[in-house]
């Protein structure tokens, strides 16, 4: 380019020095051009013809040259103008002749390609406005030609940019290349797509589709060709084939085949269902799966019954899943249907197992071995398959043998070892780190033999058929040792193994051979023999265990009975270990809509000649993580239908190839898609019915599509046809947005007839069939017309909403009613369900019966009668359908009320209509719509009494009717109105109160838990009217994310009892919860608290491990035992009673018991007992409460010992009477006595005294009479159990007793009389030295006694300063001025005649100044001090 600027500039330099030298000589005025390199601008006009330039094919040379030539000449006339010539104007001439040449080519040249360019771009951008999917204009139509004829399929298409074309042949694509020559031509001209078939044959019968596909979309059209064979006149109207055809109604499908989900292990069964019994010709039913015909076998059973034909597998494998076909024959070739069967993987013995192998086969079969090969699972269980699991079994049998020690990491394995002549099975089981997979299904049985003994033996025919077989080993018998083997190479390298194969030497000789294989590394002379212990039987052997990376050369060696052969040449270098790599994943996996339950994927197959085994498909839910297994058999196309998904829920998908190495990683997962029906164009409208009709004009309506394509119809376009005419009309250029129009400008008295087709963004509809004739005459009846649009919503099981508009023509007067008629569907008699007319265009119909199909029509009342029924409207099921959601009626997070509907399925273009009480859409100044996905809300701004009554929804544009209602009532708004208040005021919820924990311590923890709060959320702690904050010995906890409130108490004690409240907030949401621990609750957690701390305190020193407890021995005493570990020489041991020390109680360090031991009970003993340990390490107690109940319980079981110790009644005469008694152990207040005679209860009184002792109970009989004789019985009473005991006091009993008392009355009198000394003396008397001593006593006895005193044995004379003074019963001895002498024994003897008595007294006396030792003073009248002992 920079060249070619250089010279443009040097001729312009060269042109302006010559027109300056040709200034002075002439003068020329000339057009000035610009040269290419300049800018040039361009007119619109200029650039269209450069542009259809641009576009034609290029112009002829001659012409273009002409063409600049005649340019120059006419630019020459009307530019120069010649004033004077000479020879330089000649030159100039030339010059600008030539220059101007060349500027024009120039100049045309940019000029050109500034036009292809712009022409370029305008072509793309218009290409890009005109962009649409790929559509047939005129579709292919079905063929029927003779044998040997040749037959075009042409259609035409509209798309742009132009469409990828691809024919296919029943599914199979058409290659012309793979043909015989001439048999097919393909041809794409301006749009117009056709095929060639030549030379027909009865195998070109088929089904030819065309594909046509662009960025925009893709779209098919099919059609049959039926080749006929001539049969000469039988093949006319006369033929039996014809006359069959007229005869025979065909059979076909009643419903498509749907694809069959079924499980490895179970049994699954495929049907087809046909509309009627099939004819005879019809009968020959053939099954195919994958393309391969299905027959009877063990376990698979083909039937046709009852217009059903159905394929039975009695125990699925994954081998069985694929495509399935079914052919059902016809006149005009067959009928098919083809579905999918999916065999999902069985459940895994080991959790986390992967799935079973597939395709277990066998290849390259010789006399000992073999290779084997499957197929990958496509579900590994969550972790990576490390391999597989080879077994055998001889066929016929279950005794499976394992054939590899190790894992095979390879989906293809050699297997040695085998038996000539035996038929074997094989197995193939997956294995990762959870566990082994189920065993894929055993292979095909397989028998060894030698593949080259065929080629060993040669026949000749002769003489008409006989034959004659030589065998090549009889003409090799001169053969002894063998000759070596040829061509050693490795036929497969693995990473596992490597397989060898070689030719058998030729001659082979008539023994039978065997082989030996030697290895060598290379680069060393050294051979060494692999297989010394097993020769291989055929030429193959395959080596395990070869280091990795490392280089062998093999070589193999003969071996028959008569010797080793030489060594065969070595084979190349094969270096093992080489790792087979998986392949890499497809690419371009798009996902497209199909229907509402399933997705097509197409994806790229891989490039570089890469072939895998197939490919698995993967799917999950947008939203979750894990992936879900589409199909368990590779599929081996790159187009795949995903059937069973949820409506209306969005997918991605992902791809793997399938490979000997096993499964590639994931192709890039599809964008997400919405499982969503794709979009057609609407089937054809129905229905039409005439409303109004005028002299000239009528008003037609019609019912919508059943079919409406998976988008909203935009219009429709309507055609009508005079009956007078033979054409149809069109009645509208533009779509028709209703179901209603008004057609003018017929002629009155005239028949007509009406269709339409539906419209929607992919294309027209069907065109439907033909109305009625409707005739042209105006309307004058009186009675209204027909209503129309009878439709039927919210269809439940007993129930349905019916809906329908006014009729157009209303009569002489306005409508004042309907009436709703009803019928079965198939019947025709119409039962009419409102007796009284509806004023409403809708009426709910209930009392249906479930499962039936209904039909509905409505007429119209005026005051002139009831007019013409409405169309019926479409036959109607009651029965709710699988998926149906209701109006949901709730309050949101903000506290608004709302009801709520979720689509089961919906369309990009559908839309939710809500209506109130079926009148219309609710206000919009007192409701607010949204909607998000399939779900739209309802919500209410200001709710209140004016929104009560019914709301109703319905989703547009769908095939199936998708409708609901709910009734708002005064109750249901109270509800959600104190919902919202608590919303709107939300309190934080309470999810467990305040809970105590005693830890094991002794620490408290009060603790509360509420619903998870935010970040944000706080706490206040109050405690008696004081905020807590967190410190040491009361430590706060506050666990926002699991709303938990703790405080944890180090010491509790008396200053923690009171009110706890925690106060929360989080954002508007508050509440607070309060904890009272006062009284009893208080007293319980310290005892508690005390407890665990003392155990505690257990485990670091001395402690309890047995505690406090009491005992009522036999003997009634009451033994408290405890029994105390961890003890040391330093440990004591106390006992309390009532937080006192107790004494008595012993202590056994090296048992640790001890032991307090009451001997005799009392209520003095009621109280706290408390026996304590401690050392330098710490201290424990037990205590026990022997108080109120607990002493009850003791004294009860006291009392029950006490009496069953009691001894018989015992009879004991007294001087008083007779006294009956027994002995017990021990005897409380609590032990209740009663006494008995003759069955009599006894009181106490004058002559009855009944009493006890703590050892006795007694009963006294005062002056006894014979009254007295008889039974006596004593009742004693523990507390829960009575005890008797009973003795006679008659007879002698009683005799000996009454005589007995009376001598002990006598006795008991005499000794009451004797003489005695009652009292006065004191045991030891000290007195000071010259002090009197006084000893008074007092005296008793009748007769009065003598009284005589007495000095250490001696008898005093009362004389000088001894005096006795007698007062009565007192005596009194005195002794004046003690001295020493006066010490000794003293003491008094009394007389009479019943008796004798003496009293004593020691005397002491000491000097002045004297202290007696172990005496204590105490100083008596006259200054005598009287001394006792300690």
């Amino acid at each position: 380019m920079g060249t070619r600027t250089f010279f443009h500039q040097r001729e312009e330099e060269q042109k302006e020095e010559r027109q300056h030298s040709l200034q002075m000589t002439s003068t020329t005025r000339k057009k000035k051009f610009k040269t290419s390199e300049q800018e040039e601008t361009f007119s619109p006009s200029e650039l269209s013809i450069a542009a259809a330039l641009a576009l034609t094919s290029e112009i002829p040379l001659d012409y273009k040259i002409r063409r600049e030539a005649d340019i120059l000449e006419l630019e020459q006339r009307g530019q120069k103008r010649i004033r004077f010539g000479n020879d330089m104007e000649k030159l100039e001439k030339e010059v600008i002749w030539n220059c101007r040449l060349l500027r024009v080519r120039a100049d045309r040249k940019a000029l050109r390609r500034k036009a292809a360019e712009k022409a370029r771009m305008e072509k793309e951008y218009i290409e890009l406005r005109s962009g649409r999917a790929p559509m047939f204009w005129i579709p292919l139509r079905v063929h029927a030609v003779w044998e040997r004829m040749e037959v075009t399929l042409a259609c035409t298409v509209l798309a742009s940019p132009p469409p990828q074309v691809t024919w296919y042949k029943n599914g199979v694509r058409i290659d012309p290349r793979l043909a015989p020559a001439g048999k097919y031509k393909i041809k794409n001209k301006f749009g117009m797509l056709t095929l060639c078939i030549s030379r027909c044959s009865m195998e070109d019968s088929a089904e030819y589709s065309v594909e046509i596909k662009n960025q925009y979309g893709e779209a098919y059209s099919f059609a049959t060709v039926l080749v006929r064979k001539y049969y000469g006149t039988e093949s006319g109207f006369d033929s039996e084939i014809y006359r069959r055809s007229l005869l025979a109604r065909e059979a076909d499908f009643a419903f498509p085949l749907k694809p069959l989900f079924a499980r490895e292990k179970e049994p699954f069964t495929l049907s087809a269902y046909f509309s009627s019994d099939l004819p005879e010709h019809q009968r020959n039913i053939t099954w195919f799966r994958d393309g391969e015909l299905l027959q009877n076998s063990e376990g698979r059973e083909l039937k046709y019954q009852d217009r059903e034909a159905s394929l039975t597998v009695a125990c699925a494998h994954k081998e069985d899943e694929g495509f399935y076909t079914i052919h059902v024959p016809s006149l005009d070739g067959y009928k098919e249907q083809t579905t999918y069967v999916f065999v999902r993987d069985a459940a895994a013995e080991t959790a986390g197992a992967p799935g079973s192998p597939l395709n277990v086969k066998c290849h390259d079969v010789h006399k000992d071995c073999l290779t084997l090969s499957w197929v990958a699972p496509s579900d590994h269980g969550g972790s990576p398959v490390l391999g597989y699991h080879i077994e055998r079994c001889v066929a016929g049998s279950e005794d499976w043998v394992p054939c590899n020690e190790k894992p095979v990491k390879t989906c293809r394995h050699p297997v040695l070892g085998l038996t000539e002549g035996q038929t074997y099975q094989f197995r193939v089981k997956a294995v990762n780190k959870q566990g082994v997979s189920h065993p894929s299904k055993p292979s095909d049985p397989v028998t060894t033999y030698d593949p080259s003994k065929d080629k060993r033996v040669t026949v000749i025919q002769y003489d008409e058929g006989r034959t004659i077989e030589i065998l090549k080993d009889d003409l090799e018998g001169h053969i002894k040792v063998p000759l070596p083997p040829t061509n050693v190479h490795a036929s497969e390298v693995r990473e596992d193994y490597v397989a060898l194969a070689w030719d058998e030497p030729d001659p082979r000789g008539k023994e039978p051979l065997q082989y030996y294989v030697e290895k060598s590394l290379v680069g060393s002379n050294s051979w060494q023999m692999v297989n010394l212990d097993m020769p291989a039987n055929a030429p193959r052997f395959a080596l395990f265990d070869l280091g990795k990376g490392k280089s062998y050369c093999f070589r193999v060696r003969s071996v028959n009975k008569y010797g080793l052969s030489e060594p065969s040449l070595p084979s190349e270098p094969v270096t093992a270990g080489a790792k087979l790599a998986p392949l890499p994943p497809p690419s371009q996996v798009l996902a497209f809509r199909d229907t509402k339950t399933s997705v097509v994927l197409q994806w790229d197959k891989l490039k570089d000649g890469l072939e895998p085994l197939g490919y698995y498909i993967y799917c999950r839910e947008t939203g979750t993580e894990e992936w879900q297994t589409v199909n368990n058999k590779p599929v081996t196309c790159n187009e795949f239908t995903v059937p069973g998904l949820q409506p209306g829920k969005e997918y991605v998908f992902c791809v793997k190839s399938v490979s000997e190495a096993g499964l590639s990683e994931s192709s890039p997962e599809t964008d997400p898609i919405v499982v969503r029906p794709a979009i057609a164009c609407p089937s054809a409208p129905r229905g039409f019915v005439l409303l109004h009709c005028g002299k000239t004009n009528m008003t037609i309506a019609w019912k919508p599509p059943k079919r409406k394509g998976g988008a909203k119809i935009l219009g429709y376009f309507l055609d009508q046809h005079d009956t007078a005419e033979l054409d149809w009309h069109e009645v509208n250029i533009q779509p028709i947005p209703q179901r209603v129009y008004t057609v003018s400008n017929l002629e009155e008295g005239h028949l007509y007839q009406f269709r339409a087709s539906a419209v929607n963004m992919a294309g027209v509809g069907e065109v439907s069939e033909p109305s009625d004739l409707f005739k042209c005459e105006e309307w004058t009846m009186r009675e209204p017309g027909p209503p129309y649009d009878v439709q039927c919503f919210e269809v439940r099981d007993s129930s349905l909403q019916l809906r329908w508009e006014a009729p157009l023509y209303t009569g002489a007067s306005p409508v004042t009613g309907y009436y709703v008629d009803m019928c079965e569907a198939g019947a025709e008699d119409w039962k009419q369900l409102n007796k009284q007319p509806t004023a409403t265009t809708h009426m709910k119909v209930s009392d249906l019966e479930t499962g039936k199909c209904y039909i509905f029509r409505v007429r119209a009342q005026n005051k002139a009668g009831i007019g013409p029924p409405s169309l019926p409207s479409d036959p109607v099921v009651a029965k709710t359908k699988p998926g149906t959601n209701e109006i949901e009626l709730g309050v949101d997070e903000e506290g608004f009320i709302y009801l709520a509907f979720e689509a089961p399925e919906k369309n990009d273009s559908s839309e939710f209509i809500w209506t109130k009480d079926y009148e219309g859409p609710p206000d919009a100044d007192r409701v607010q719509m949204e909607e998000k996905g399939n779900k739209s809300k309802l919500i209410l701004k200001e709710p209140s009494e004016k929104d009560l009554g019914t709301y109703s929804v319905e989703v547009t544009d769908v095939d199936d009717e998708i409708s609901a209602s709910r009734t708002l009532t005064k109750e249901d708004l109270d509800k959600l109105l104190k919902r919202s208040h608590e919303i709107r005021n939300p309190l934080i919820k309470l999810i467990s109160g305040w809970n105590i924990d005693v830890l094991e311590k002794g620490e408290v923890r009060l603790w509360l838990e509420v619903e998870k709060l935010s970040p944000n959320a706080e706490l206040r702690l109050i405690f008696n009217d004081k905020e807590l904050t967190s410190t040491p010995t009361h430590k706060i906890n506050f666990v926002k994310g699991k709303g938990l409130v703790e405080l944890i108490i180090q010491n509790f004690c008396d200053d923690d009892k009171g009110l706890y409240t925690a106060q929360l907030q989080d954002g508007k949401a508050k509440n607070q919860f309060t904890l009272v621990l006062l009284d009893e609750c208080f007293d319980r957690v310290a005892e508690e608290a005390d407890a665990k701390r003392r155990q505690w305190k257990k485990k670091q020193g001395p402690h309890f491990i047995e505690n406090l407890k009491w005992k009522v021995t036999e003997s009634c005493e009451v033994l408290l035992t405890c029994k105390a570990a961890n003890l040391s020489k330093d440990t004591s041991f106390q006992w309390l009673f009532n937080r006192k020390a107790r004494a008595g109680g012993t202590f056994d360090p090296q048992t640790g018991i001890g032991t307090l031991r009451i001997k005799k009970i009392t209520k003095a003993d009621e109280g706290q007992y408390k026996a304590v340990v401690s050392d330098d390490r710490g201290e424990d107690y037990t205590q026990l409460d022997l108080t109120k109940g607990a002493f009850e319980d003791l004294l009860k079981e006291l009392c029950r010992i006490s009496a069953l110790s009691a001894t018989p009644l015992k009879i004991q005469p007294t001087a008083e009477g007779i006294k009956i008694y027994t002995d017990v152990k021990y005897y409380t207040d609590y032990m209740k006595t009663t006494w008995y005679h003759k069955e009599k209860q006894l009181e106490s009184r004058d002559r009855l005294k009944a009493g006890s002792t703590m050892n006795q109970v007694w009963l006294h009989i005062l002056d006894p009479t014979d009254a007295d004789k008889g039974k006596y019985t004593l009742e004693l009473f523990d507390g829960n159990n009575s005890h008797k005991l009973s003795t006679d006091l008659s007879g002698q009993a009683f005799e000996d007793a009454l005589a007995e008392h009376k001598r002990l009355k006598e006795a008991a009198i005499a000794e009451k009389r004797r003489a005695r000394v009652v009292q006065g003396l004191p045991d030891v008397a000290t007195i000071m030295e010259d002090k009197t001593l006084c000893l008074t006593c007092c005296v008793s006895g009748d007769p009065y006694p003598e009284i005589t005193w007495f000095k250490n044995e001696k008898v005093i004379v009362f004389k000088d300063r001894y005096k006795m003074d007698v007062k009565g019963t007192v005596v009194t001895i005195t002794i004046e001025k003690v001295c020493n002498e006066d010490t000794g024994k003293y003491s008094i003897y009394v007389k009479n005649k019943y008796g004798s008595e003496t009293g004593q007294v020691t005397i002491s006396v000491y000097k002045h100044g004297e202290i007696p030792i172990g005496m204590e003073e105490k100083e008596i009248t006259g200054g005598v001090v009287m001394k006792k002992p300690k």
